[in-house]
């Protein structure tokens, strides 16, 4: 993907080895097409298709053409003038279309839309009263109506946090240590997840707030890392020391932040 992104303005990712990618602005779409697929080729040794269309469903529908008729497309379908769009739309089995599984084939087929061009010029209201939003957009999308953005990556979150209630009262520190070493793992997870480092630590507890039985207690600390890490042992290992300083025996711990 990254071999994508250095040639386009934008991208996003759908998995592996599936993106969309922004081409405002750019003039020749079929030479960049055709660049895009041998970088990718010389660099990976992996042939893909390009589709290039004015939404992300006739995309799709193109890309989806350009790997059937490969020897007679070279891999790359750019479907941006009508007459083009028109004749995949034409020659493209429903079933073939972005968000039209087996089931809805069935009843589109007994509406006799049977083609992607019979989609594209079925009524979107209709199909939105009858099937969905989705198969609405999904026909003004066909029809050449962009209804789907593309996304952008979220920002990495500047806090992440394990918040956990717990299922029963604890008053011993073993098993709160063990949550705690369990949730600062899946925080580190995230972290490295979004490639950040971590500078500040916090750890809270509190006991239950409902039983006006029971002793209350609420306290936190923050641990000011030496340095930024990801490291999860020196996360844990700060998160266990907060935890050690404001726990309090004999009282019975229900949350944990």
């Amino acid at each position: 993907m990254s071999l994508i992104e250095a040639m386009v303005p934008a991208v996003e990712v759908y998995s592996i080895d599936e993106a969309s990618a922004d081409l405002t602005g750019i003039g020749e779409l079929d030479a960049l097409g055709r660049q895009i697929r041998a970088q990718v080729l010389r660099c990976t040794g992996i042939p893909v298709g390009v589709g290039i269309a004015h939404t992300k469903t006739l995309a799709k529908l193109a890309n989806h053409t350009a790997k059937r008729l490969q020897s007679q497309t070279g891999g790359v379908v750019n479907i941006t003038d009508p007459v083009k769009r028109d004749w995949v739309l034409r020659n493209t089995d429903v079933a073939e279309v972005w968000g039209v599984g087996r089931k809805m084939k069935l009843h589109l087929d007994a509406m006799g839309i049977k083609s992607a061009m019979d989609l594209a010029k079925a009524d979107p209201w209709t199909l939105r009263k009858k099937f969905s939003i989705v198969i609405e957009k999904t026909a003004r999308e066909l029809g050449g109506t962009p209804c789907l953005e593309l996304d952008e990556p979220d920002p990495p979150k500047q806090e992440i946090c394990c918040s956990r209630m717990f299922g029963m009262r604890l008053t011993e520190l073993p098993p709160i240590r063990e949550a705690v070493a369990t949730y600062m793992m899946r925080a580190s997870e995230k972290l490295r997840a979004q490639k950040s480092l971590c500078k500040k630590v916090r750890v809270c507890i509190r006991t239950g707030m409902f039983n006006p039985e029971e002793a209350k207690y609420a306290n936190g600390v923050v641990v000011d890392m030496p340095y930024p890490t990801d490291d999860v042992r020196l996360l844990t290992q700060a998160a266990l020391g907060a935890l050690d300083r404001i726990f309090r025996l004999g009282l019975s711990t229900a949350r944990l932040r």
